[in-house]
């Protein structure tokens, strides 16, 4: 891929479920490396548009490229590969609550990349450790924080290292000091690795501290109503609805 060619595509998405159109009719960009944030309030789509991204719903109408492949389950050879690019960090970490923190990472490993155990061990405990649980690979789920839960499921989605990591509400339930520390987290990975991310949040402190650029999502138009730096945004966003979201506060007292 040619620098500045974008790495996920959508053309003219229509998206939502049966009769119920939920977005219409959006089309953006997002290149590689950068930490690419969707947002908006409740109800306006953030998490069906991610579902899409990933492959897990199909759109209406109109066309997601990842990578230079049209994602479509009709060709599954071609669905495998992009899939096996992404990562995915759920709301709720999404592990498997009978399994240990290194048999949940060791799963995609094993299913996708044929090593021998000791080699899939090697690598747990690389990811173990890039979060910063080095050493709990025998933990359960049930034995820590929601903090390290959080830390344990971004373990298992760079498990495979993809090129795309995405994130449902990463800082949903979590306090404000742990929430820094996941965006520290995120910050880290992104500088190091180069991974493009898209990150689903409404949470202002994490978007004003990880995002290089945002879209947001409008419950009313079904539309984007504002794409670019957050930090512009909130300080020469023309839209009243923009302004608001990015200084609740402010325009409260204004």
């Amino acid at each position: 891929m040619e620098k500045g060619d974008p790495i996920i595509k959508v053309e003219n998405l229509v998206a939502g479920y049966g009769d119920t159109v939920i977005l219409e009719h959006i089309s953006f960009n997002v290149y590689p490396g950068e930490i690419f944030v969707i947002l908006g309030g409740s109800g306006c789509g953030k998490s069906t548009l991610l579902k899409h991204l990933i492959g897990l719903i199909k759109p209406l109408s109109g066309v997601i490229t990842i990578d230079g492949e049209i994602v479509t389950e009709e060709d599954e050879e071609s669905f495998k590969r992009i899939i096996r690019k992404i990562g995915v960090l759920y709301q709720s970490s999404a592990l498997l609550g009978s399994m240990t923190l290194g048999e949940n990472i060791a799963l995609p490993i094993k299913e996708y990349s044929g090593l021998d155990p000791e080699s899939v061990e090697r690598i747990v405990r690389m990811k173990l450790k890039l979060v910063g649980l080095e050493g709990f690979e025998n933990h359960l789920p049930s034995e820590i924080s929601g903090g390290m839960k959080k830390r344990a499921g971004l373990a298992r989605a760079i498990a495979l290292n993809p090129a795309i990591l995405m994130f449902d509400e990463p800082s949903a339930g979590l306090d404000p000091v742990t929430s820094a520390g996941l965006d520290e987290l995120i910050l880290d990975l992104n500088k190091n690795s180069g991974t493009t991310m898209v990150i689903v949040t409404h949470e202002l402190s994490s978007i004003f501290t990880i995002a290089d650029r945002i879209i947001m999502l409008d419950r009313k138009t079904k539309g984007i109503i504002a794409e670019g730096d957050p930090r512009y945004l909130r300080d020469h966003s023309p839209d009243p609805y923009v302004k608001e979201f990015f200084n609740p506060v402010k325009e409260k007292r204004g």
